[in-house]
């Protein structure tokens, strides 16, 4: 008998606690996604940094035309919607990308080659949200120290179009980001019309 009540009350309390900590996960999540103000405004990520470090990159242009400052940018996305990539190989609703901009140097201290990141330039966020943007995607810049920034207009702007039809996974350029190609070339999602060299 004693056993038998034990048992039951093991139970519950196995079950009361799985009932607390799906509520809490689902709180968790709700909370994860991005923040948006009453007039729609994205609110900026401040903790951006503890998140996932996906790649960097230095100099990039994707027009014939070199900037002649040489910027870094590296790129930091949710822990949620990297976990959620990598099981399925494409990005869940409320995923955030954040692109932070660097300015770049050679000199300085001891370094002799080579270029480091200098000077904080911007902050640019791109957020998919299936719900509230037309496109699925949005794209946000930071340029100094605001707190919120509107989406670019009009919705499906020229990074909204650069994006869809050059990125390699859904909105992402994956095809920049290694260990991210990995697992869209595993999970074949990359997009037919996306041309990879390698």
């Amino acid at each position: 008998m004693r056993k038998t009540v034990l048992v039951l009350i093991l139970t519950l309390a196995a079950v009361s606690l799985a009932t607390h900590a799906g509520r809490v996960v689902a709180s968790a999540s709700a909370a994860d996604g991005p923040q948006f103000t009453a007039d729609g405004k994205l609110v900026r990520p401040a903790d951006y940094r503890r998140w996932i470090y996906v790649s960097s990159g230095f100099g990039m242009s994707y027009t014939q035309k070199a900037d002649d400052m040489q910027m870094f940018t590296n790129v930091f996305v949710k822990p949620a919607a990297y976990d959620y990539y990598l099981a399925n190989g494409k990005w869940p609703d409320k995923t955030m990308f954040v692109l932070e901009i660097y300015g770049s140097t050679s000199q300085g201290s001891i370094n002799k080659h080579g270029s480091y990141q200098k000077d904080f330039m911007g902050l640019d966020v791109e957020v998919k949200d299936e719900t509230r943007f037309a496109g699925k995607w949005a794209y946000f810049n930071f340029d100094g120290g605001e707190n919120t920034a509107s989406a670019i207009a009009p919705a499906q702007n020229a990074c909204w179009k650069c994006h869809e039809q050059n990125a390699a996974v859904e909105h992402s350029f994956v095809q920049f980001y290694p260990e991210l190609l990995k697992v869209a070339r595993a999970k074949n999602t990359i997009k037919p019309t996306v041309h990879l060299d390698n």
